[in-house]
């Protein structure tokens, strides 16, 4: 894997707030990230056989048991043309009680799996009781460039995930769940960013990753460059025609949006959060296509715990209006994990000889010139 630089290494600047020490997910204490890639294969689709590209990634909120010690959380769904597990849950109790799992459409289950065998070995077999549980698992397709069909992604790989995430930087780009993915006519896959709120009361972060591959105008900060890159080497993948074949056109995909904080937020409050991430989406260029899956997940690490974050909760519990700042944070955050995904991905060839090229970095910088700022 080649090292591409991330939007900020080309002078781009999302907002005015200030990132992390990371610029990333992990930059929210105990917050941890875990990839498997799966790369096997060229030429012709061979259903069960290849190429493959795709993988899973693991968000851990903090601790080791995560069911006796759950994180407050909440999701919301911009469009529903997507599949994912235990978000009911979510918006039942408020709460997110096992790692979050990213991956492939078609891979849902079996990573669904995974994330059962993972609790049931760590947590629950050794006290000698298995309870009712509610993994957590998001994906978006990979179809154009992936042998979505043949199942490549397993339980195993779910588990290896989940025992590979560490905290510190996160590997961005083709990696995990972004390996075949693409996003505005151009190669996408995991990105992060991260926004630190300070001032008066003590200092928080809200953290982002997305798995980027929706459709819609290439647009850097507040610049729409996709006329700027003519005859776009690849588009977005629709799969909601009736016909039930995989067409490239820029109407579709997805995007998967996890949200970390340190802010004492409650789960109401987190479902207010989740719905201006869509601003984040929406300045990066994306059309929310007809078959479009735009979900997103958020969860506190400090709201169950009753004695963090004091001023905070005061702050939130006399003036409620505060919560404007995450509001910015998670919108900047958003579009700049988006612009990472996008920046760091490389030019990849898959199934069927089909291309995802990545975005062509001189031409951005010399487009969008060096220093850029959106205010």
């Amino acid at each position: 894997m080649t090292n591409r630089p991330r939007a900020r290494d080309l002078g781009i600047r999302i907002g005015k707030l200030e990132p992390g020490n990371h610029n990333s997910i992990t930059d929210v204490a105990g917050v941890r990230v875990g990839h498997v890639t799966l790369v096997s294969g060229d030429g012709p689709l061979r259903i069960g056989h290849g190429p493959v590209r795709t993988g899973v990634t693991a968000v851990l909120p903090p601790g080791d048991d995560w069911y006796h010690h759950p994180v407050e959380a909440a999701s919301w769904t911009f469009n529903g043309a997507g599949t994912t597990a235990g978000l009911t849950l979510i918006d039942e109790f408020g709460r997110i009680e096992t790692p979050i799992l990213l991956t492939n459409t078609l891979s849902v289950g079996a990573v669904y799996e995974g994330v059962v065998r993972y609790m049931v070995e760590t947590i629950f077999a050794p006290r000698g009781a298995v309870p009712w549980f509610s993994p957590v698992v998001g994906e978006t397709s990979d179809a154009w460039l992936n042998d979505i069909g043949g199942l490549h992604v397993r339980p195993e790989h779910a588990v290896e995930a989940i025992r590979n995430a560490r905290c510190g930087p996160v590997l961005e780009g083709c990696v995990g769940a972004g390996t075949g993915m693409g996003a505005l006519g151009f190669k996408a896959g995991i990105g992060t960013s991260s926004r630190r709120l300070t001032g008066d009361h003590e200092d928080a972060t809200v953290g982002v990753l997305v798995q980027s591959n929706f459709g819609g105008r290439l647009t850097v900060a507040g610049v729409d460059l996709a006329d700027a890159f003519k005859d776009p080497p690849s588009v977005a993948i629709n799969l909601s025609d009736t016909d039930g074949e995989v067409h490239a056109d820029a109407d579709g995909a997805s995007i998967m949006i996890i949200i970390a904080t340190d802010l004492p937020l409650s789960s109401r409050l987190l479902h207010r959060v989740c719905r201006r991430a869509i601003f984040g989406l929406a300045r990066a260029g994306s059309d929310g296509g007809h078959g479009s899956g735009d979900y997103v997940i958020a969860f506190s690490t400090t709201e169950r715990h009753h004695g963090a974050m004091p001023r905070w909760r005061h702050e939130l519990a006399t003036d409620e209006g505060c919560i404007t700042r995450a509001f910015v944070a998670v919108a900047e955050a958003t579009e700049e994990a988006i612009l990472n995904s996008l920046t760091a991905a490389t030019t990849m060839v898959g199934r069927d000889g089909h291309e995802r090229r990545a975005v062509p970095i001189d031409r951005l910088v010399e487009v969008l010139g060096k220093g850029t700022h959106r205010q």
